[in-house]
């Protein structure tokens, strides 16, 4: 593990013994490709407040570990798993957590900027305010996720799972969209300016307020002319092609 690990000051001694000790039989385990070393198990351990700058837990069991606080920028966190974990004010600036299971985590406020987030499994995390700009969440199941507030500026979320996903508030600004699932997405006030929406999915998506200045929804399947309406746009928004108000007042 890296030398910028740092200690809590009232962690007790032995508990820090005994997580040096977990993590250099973690990275044995990854080393020798699962052969020596063991899996890292921290499930429900608190390690609020400590820094794991550039670590390698790649595959660590951190279900329900209290990580408030705690530092995992440019850490390899891919296909560890974090369900449940509380890591409110986080830090995972660039790190790379593809395929990690973060199903009901707390990651209100976290910086997630950069962050590479492809294809986890994110159902009912909480995201509120969470930073995202940049981030890469290609294929995310974030179905139930509330982001309200979050800054998705610029993120990659295409084919993303955003079924029934709170966005109140939300800033998506030049946000690749194309084919996400957004049905049932409460995109209400948030801002989607040159979004791109193409081909992206809308039945039942709230868009009350929400900017679509630039935002490009050619192809999008199952958006209301009610919810256009009701959302700011200007001459640069593209709609679908066959939004005419037919059946049902879908496009």
């Amino acid at each position: 593990m890296p030398s910028e690990q740092r200690e809590a000051p009232d962690q007790p001694r032995d508990q820090r013994t005994v997580l040096t000790h977990i993590l250099a039989a973690h990275r044995l385990y990854l080393e020798t490709e699962r052969r020596e070393g063991q899996r890292a198990d921290l499930r429900g351990h608190d390690l609020s407040g400590l820094a794991f700058i550039g670590a390698d837990v790649r595959r660590a069991r951190l279900a329900r570990a209290m990580l408030d606080g705690s530092d995992w920028s440019r850490a390899n966190l891919q296909r560890a798993n974090l369900s449940g974990a509380s890591m409110r004010r986080a830090c995972l600036r660039d790190a790379d957590l593809s395929m990690a299971r973060l199903s009901g985590a707390q990651l209100n406020q976290a910086n997630l900027a950069g962050a590479r987030l492809d294809n986890a499994e994110m159902e009912f995390a909480l995201l509120v305010e969470a930073g995202l700009a940049g981030a890469s969440l290609c294929g995310a199941d974030l179905s139930g996720a509330n982001l309200e507030g979050a800054d998705l500026t610029g993120a990659d979320l295409r084919r993303a799972n955003l079924r029934g996903a709170a966005l109140r508030g939300a800033r998506l600004d030049r946000a690749d969209l194309r084919a996400a699932r957004l049905g049932g997405a409460v995109l209400i006030g948030a801002s989607l300016r040159n979004a791109d929406l193409r081909e992206a999915y809308l039945r039942v998506a709230k868009l009350d307020g929400a900017d679509l200045s630039g935002a490009d929804l050619s192809g999008a399947v199952g958006i209301l002319v009610t919810e256009i309406d009701a959302a700011l746009r200007d001459d640069r928004t593209r709609l679908p092609a066959d939004c005419d108000g037919g059946r049902d007042g879908q496009c």
